[in-house]
């Protein structure tokens, strides 16, 4: 098995991780995400962000959480957001669960594809960098998000939000990755 083929493994190990984890809440609480208007959708993004920055740099939780399931969220969040722009929110819950699972899988794949080209492209650059610069990414990529919501998407050269939140999932399932070797 060569790099690149080992990566692509843990990258679906990862997602499939997360996957059976919001299946789990899909059922517990449908897809009540889908009211969940774009900047409130950032602002939990950047929460989680947040939080594993803070869990970064003071190593202590109170809640008994700790980095890992952040991530999990993060790429969660960053995948329901991406069903958010194509779809838009609703005023109440008006997908089933099996039409969530449908879209879910959808990016989640739209995300390994791209995640694979970068990966070649890069060379597995990720590898040696630190899940606190993953952290610090993210979180420059909500704050990019949080500017095109300003700008009503009116950007000049930008990449649009949807590229944002594949990146925030692929340095996401990095971490992830990172913190299963460690």
């Amino acid at each position: 098995m060569d790099k690149f083929e080992k990566t692509n493994a843990q990258f679906e190990q990862a997602v499939s991780e997360c996957r059976a984890l919001f299946e789990k809440k899909l059922h517990d609480y449908g897809a009540s995400w889908r009211i969940l208007r774009p900047a409130s959708l950032t602002d939990q993004l950047f929460i989680k962000a947040k939080r594993i920055r803070q869990l970064e740099l003071t190593g202590l939780s109170l809640v008994g959480e700790g980095i890992r399931p952040e991530f999990v969220a993060l790429i969660n969040y960053g995948i329901v957001g991406l069903i958010q722009l194509e779809r838009g929110f609703a005023d109440n819950v008006d997908i089933s669960n099996d039409e969530a699972m449908t879209l879910y899988d959808r990016y989640a794949k739209e995300a390994l594809e791209l995640m694979k080209r970068k990966n070649h492209d890069y060379d597995e650059a990720w590898r040696g960098m630190r899940v606190s610069s993953y952290t610090d990414l993210i979180l420059t990529k909500i704050e990019r998000i949080k500017e095109i919501e300003n700008l009503a998407g009116q950007t000049l050269v930008s990449e649009g939000i949807d590229a944002n939140y594949m990146d925030i999932i692929n340095y996401a399932v990095f971490g992830l990755i990172k913190l299963n070797e460690a």
